[in-house]
């Protein structure tokens, strides 16, 4: 594998697929080699993937887990696409072009030790990367709340953990971070077993209602999905008086900031700006988004 640097800390990779997995409403996980990557890979921050030789344009992808001890990043996405679908045909011991890590990733204030991650279809990646991170840290107690209007590339299962405030049906969680001892909660219009029967901010809110003062300020929230949940977010963090960071999604032509096609507007102190999702992002303080 060659890599090359650019700007110090995004990579540009020869990256060796381990292995792809697919599951239910053709989402997949693909796992690739890229010691520098997983090194510098950050929650929050994505690659740029060439799916194929045939198609010269890359395709964004948020990191959902780093290993930086093996050597590897892995990805999760849904072939919609031409470029999707053209990458979901691809195989262990293949290679793919990789530029990244990208952009700025979350970064949780001090003082706040209830975590409450939100994350919507293909907006769970992140949220599966920064959960690790946390359960890192000392004294924290996240809670992830994720939503999907398809099967989750994953098999739902009983919590092993109990989440107050949330209603006592509502017990299917992610595995993965269950063994991590990160207590999750699902939620689905789709009337899936054991989730929450509704929008995943709907049920950020039960939770957040539950809560008594003083542990309400301990709360900050991370979120990354579509547009319209983000939106709804913001409006439930601003409802409780909450920090908001979110992840925005964007297309995006180069992904490092030259060609200005995934610009959206920013408030800042100066007034609106134009902010590039790729490398001013994707993360950014919701209330700057969100008005």
């Amino acid at each position: 594998m060659t890599t090359g640097s650019h700007r110090g800390t995004v990579f540009l990779v020869d990256a060796e697929i381990l292995r792809q997995d697919a599951h239910p409403a053709e989402q997949y996980v693909l796992r690739l080699s890229a010691p520098e990557c997983a090194r510098h890979a950050r929650p929050g921050t994505f690659v740029h993937v060439g799916c194929d030789p045939l198609l010269p344009m890359r395709r964004p992808f948020s990191i959902m887990r780093a290993s930086p001890k093996g050597g590897w990043i892995e990805l999760l996405y849904k072939a919609l696409g031409q470029g999707t679908r053209l990458l979901a045909a691809r195989r262990a011991g293949e290679r793919v072009s990789l530029l990244g890590p990208i952009g700025n990733p979350f970064r949780p204030l001090p003082g706040r030790p209830r975590p409450l991650l939100i994350g919507g279809g293909v907006g769970i990646p992140p949220m599966v990367f920064l959960a690790d991170m946390l359960r890192r840290g000392q004294d924290l107690r996240p809670l992830a709340l994720l939503g999907s209007e398809v099967p989750f590339p994953f098999k739902p299962r009983p919590s092993g953990y109990l989440v107050p405030g949330v209603p006592p049906s509502v017990i299917a969680a992610v595995p993965l971070l269950d063994d991590w001892g990160i207590p999750s909660r699902l939620a689905s219009l789709k009337g899936f077993a054991g989730c929450f029967e509704g929008y995943v901010t709907e049920l950020a809110r039960l939770w957040l209602e539950s809560l008594a003062d003083r542990d309400r300020r301990d709360v900050e929230v991370f979120a990354c999905g579509p547009h319209p949940m983000l939106e709804a977010v913001a409006r439930l963090a601003r409802d409780f008086d909450l920090p908001c960071q979110v992840s925005l999604e964007e297309f995006m032509a180069c992904g490092v900031g030259g060609c200005a096609g995934c610009t959206v507007p920013v408030q800042t102190p100066e007034g609106t700006a134009m902010k590039r999702v790729c490398v001013d992002g994707p993360v950014l303080d919701a209330r700057q988004v969100f008005r």
